[in-house]
C-alpha cells in the first residue's frame, strides 16, 4: 500500500507528464499537417513526383518523433522524479515526525532547506512540535508540583494522626492548631484548582458591564490596606479620564487584578513601593501593576503565567503560593480579548493587562 507522499509523488508525476505528453501530440499533428503541406508545395514547385519521397520524409519524420519524444518524456520522469522528491522531503519527515510525536517523542525536527510553501509549513511544523514539546514538558511539571502540594501536608497530618493515634501526642491546642493549618493549605490547594478550572470556561459566561478602573481598584486596596502599612509599602496611582473605564465582566477583572496584588505584597520588601496606573493605547487600555524587589530572570519571564511554574528565586514553596495566581490571571484577560505581559528590570517588576475597549 502506497504511503501519501508516494501517492503524492505519482500524482504530481501525472501533472507533469500529461502536458509533455500532449505537447508532443500537438508537435506531431502540426508536422503531419503543415510540414508535410511545406513539402508537397516545394515537390511540385520543382516538379518532382512527391509520392515515395513524401512517404519517406513522413515515416522519417515519425521516427525521430517517435525517438525524440521517448528521450523527453525520460529525461522529463526522471528530472521531475528527483526536483518533485526533493520537494517533497520535508513532507515525508513530518510523516514521520507526526508519528514519532504520537509515541510521545517529541526531539525530532524537520529539516527547513527551502522558504517556499513547503518550507514555512515545515517551519510552522517545527513550531508547532516545539509548543507541543514545552506543553508536555509543563504538564509533567504541573503533576509532579501538584503531587509534592499534596503531599507536603498530607504527610504532615498522617504524621500527627499516627502521633496522636498511638498516644505519642496529647490533643493539645497546638497540635490541632497545626492540623487545621495543614488541611487549610490542603483546601486552599483545591479551591485554586477549581478557580483555575473556572478561569480556563471563563470566555463561555462573560457579564460585560462598564467599570470604573479607579474605584475598582481602589475597592480591592482598601482590603490591602493593613499589610501595606505593616511594610511600609509606598503606593502611587494614576488613573487618567481618558483610561478609566473598560468594558469587562466585573468579578473576573476583580480576581484578575486580585490575584496581581497578592503576588504584589508576598514579593515587595520591607519599605518597597508599589505603582498602579492605567493608559489609553490603540483600541485598549493598558493597566500596569508595578513593584519593586527582586527581579525575574529573563529566561523565566515568559514562562510565570504558566500554572506551576515558580522562579528559583521568587516562586518557592517557601514563599508561598502554589504558583497559579498568574495563571488565573492570564486566563481570565485572554477570556476578555486581552492580553497580559510582564516585564522586570532595574529592581522592579511590572504586570500589564491590555483590555479591548
Amino acid at each position: 500500500m502506497k504511503t501519501p507522499q508516494e501517492s503524492l509523488l505519482v500524482k504530481l508525476l501525472l501533472v507533469t507528464l500529461v502536458p509533455a505528453i500532449t505537447i508532443i501530440l500537438v508537435i506531431w499533428l502540426a508536422i503531419d499537417k503543415q510540414a508535410a503541406g511545406y513539402f508537397m508545395a516545394l515537390m511540385k514547385k520543382y516538379e518532382i513526383s512527391p509520392t515515395e519521397i513524401h512517404q519517406m520524409f513522413l515515416s522519417s519524420i515519425h521516427f525521430s518523433l517517435i525517438w525524440a519524444s521517448l528521450v523527453a518524456l525520460v529525461l522529463s520522469f526522471v528530472l521531475s522524479f528527483l526536483l518533485i522528491r526533493r520537494v517533497l522531503k520535508p513532507l515525508s519527515q513530518m510523516t514521520t515526525i507526526t508519528d514519532q510525536v504520537a509515541d510521545g517523542n517529541f526531539s525530532t525536527r524537520v529539516d527547513i532547506t527551502t522558504r517556499d510553501e513547503v518550507g514555512r509549513l515545515g517551519i510552522s511544523f517545527n513550531h508547532m512540535a516545539d509548543s507541543l514539546a514545552r506543553i508536555e514538558q509543563l504538564r509533567r511539571n504541573m503533576v509532579a508540583d501538584v503531587a509534592h502540594e499534596l503531599r507536603t501536608p498530607l504527610t504532615n497530618l498522617r504524621g500527627y494522626l499516627e502521633a496522636l493515634n498511638d498516644g505519642v501526642l496529647e490533643p493539645s491546642p497546638k497540635t490541632l492548631g497545626i492540623l487545621e493549618e495543614e488541611t487549610m493549605r490542603l483546601v486552599k490547594l483545591v479551591e485554586n484548582l477549581q478557580r483555575l478550572a473556572r478561569a480556563d470556561a471563563a470566555r463561555y459566561y462573560l457579564d460585560l458591564e462598564i467599570i470604573s478602573i479607579a474605584k475598582e481598584i481602589d475597592y480591592l486596596l482598601t482590603l490591602y490596606r493593613t499589610t501595606l502599612h505593616s511594610k511600609d509599602i509606598s503606593l502611587t496611582t494614576s488613573f487618567p479620564a481618558a483610561a478609566d473605564t473598560v468594558k469587562v465582566d466585573r468579578d473576573k477583572f476583580l480576581q484578575a487584578v486580585s490575584n496581581l496584588l497578592d503576588n504584589c505584597l508576598k514579593y515587595t520588601p520591607q519599605n518597597g513601593r508599589i505603582d498602579i496606573s492605567s493608559r489609553r493605547t490603540s483600541g485598549a487600555v493598558e493597566i500596569s501593576i508595578c513593584n519593586t524587589g527582586p527581579e525575574i530572570s529573563a529566561d523565566d519571564l515568559p514562562f510565570i503565567f504558566e500554572r506551576f511554574f515558580r522562579t528559583d528565586r521568587s516562586r518557592s514553596r517557601d514563599g508561598g503560593g502554589a504558583g497559579i495566581g498568574l495563571a488565573i490571571t492570564r486566563e481570565l484577560i485572554e477570556a476578555h480579548g486581552g492580553r497580559v505581559f510582564a516585564d522586570s528590570s532595574n529592581g522592579r517588576t511590572c504586570i500589564s493587562l491590555h483590555l479591548p475597549r
